[in-house]
């Protein structure tokens, strides 16, 4: 294996996942378990020094915040209910916090980023997924913000009040409905102004050139791949590839099976090569300075050749035998993501 090579994870689901103490039927973060793929333990064997830790809210159940758009299109989803699930995720990462006694903590800048990299301490950015738990007027934003939110997806794969998701249709382009409204054209520019990440991962093909023309920020998709290579509507073009790289952003390569193979298939049965011809798909297309790792660890389907955090060695042995070197290999586990987040956060 490689020496040890420090990953820093453009999106994972841990939050939802793990609590801070041991309960019945719960996974603790602090304490190795088998189930899922990231807690502190398996973390730190497998060189993961932080991520970004997303909060997806789930759709509720029939009757309960959801409201259909129109009768083909997927369930939005009332502002409200997010709002009291975002609250709820917060204060549990509050607490995992406060249980960490200093192995892990919510980064806000790139000094305290940095800082916990140099002392070993798991680095959490704040990342929501999707921006239902924001009102249009934009008031949550600024509050989540002082609570350390860092990075935000402006959709999941569904409609709210700033834009389109795509589907999980397969196979299909990301041109999957009309772009940005007007209040997600606030958002962008809200988002500029505090110095917050968007994730255009989730977001359809017209929304993701709306927010590549408006902001001044440089572009994040964090857990995604190469369309030309997997047909997924969750899948980058090469033309959303390349204005990745225009601006300076980057691209983090999901393991999620689904979004890899040719045939769609989401299976565990896949190989960790999958993986690294995304990866080397994009470095060829854009430069090795524009990826990074999405895993959408705890969210996804993953190859059970990689396992968990805790096999991120092999993933970085299988680049290193197809020809990437110590300074990219730098680049793809963490630098790339902390120069976006310089270059982005206030």
């Amino acid at each position: 294996m490689t020496d040890r090579i420090p990953v820093f994870d453009g999106h994972n689901d841990t939050l939802l996942r793990v609590r801070p103490t041991e309960s019945e039927g719960e996974r603790c973060f602090f304490v190795e378990s088998g189930e899922g793929h990231v807690d502190l333990p398996r973390a730190r064997r497998g060189g993961l020094v932080g991520g970004v830790c997303g909060i997806y809210v789930p759709r509720p159940p029939d009757g309960a915040g959801g409201a259909p758009v129109a009768s083909d299109a997927p369930l939005a989803i009332d502002p409200a209910y997010a709002h009291r699930f975002v609250t709820t995720v917060l204060a549990r990462l509050c607490k995992l916090e406060a249980a960490a006694r200093g192995s892990f903590k919510v980064v806000r800048s790139t000094v305290e980023l940095d800082q916990c990299l140099a002392d070993d301490v798991f680095a959490a950015v704040l990342h929501l997924e999707g921006a239902e738990a924001i009102d249009a007027e934009l008031d949550a934003l600024w509050v989540f913000h002082r609570l350390g939110l860092r990075s935000l997806g402006i959709t999941w794969s569904r409609p709210n009040v700033f834009g389109h998701g795509v589907p999980f249709t397969f196979p299909h382009s990301p041109d999957t409905g009309p772009g940005l409204t007007a209040a997600g054209t606030a958002l962008v520019r809200a988002c500029n102004e505090l110095g917050i990440a968007i994730d255009c991962a989730h977001l359809n093909e017209r929304g993701f050139f709306d927010v590549a023309s408006l902001s001044t920020a440089p572009l994040v998709a964090s857990h995604t791949a190469a369309h030309a290579l997997c047909p997924s509507p969750r899948n980058l073009t090469d033309a959303q590839l390349d204005a990745v790289a225009a601006s300076d952003g980057v691209v983090g390569v999901t393991f999620c099976t689904a979004f890899l193979r040719a045939d769609g298939k989401s299976t565990p049965d896949t190989p960790i090569a999958e993986i690294v011809r995304h990866v080397e798909y994009i470095a060829a297309r854009i430069g090795a300075d524009h990826v990074g790792f999405g895993s959408d660890f705890d969210g996804a389907t993953i190859p059970s050749a990689l396992g968990s955090a805790a096999g991120l060695p092999l993933l970085l042995d299988a680049l290193r035998g197809r020809g990437f070197g110590a300074d990219d290999l730098a680049k793809i586990a963490s630098r790339n993501w902390r120069r976006v987040f310089a270059r982005t956060w206030r």
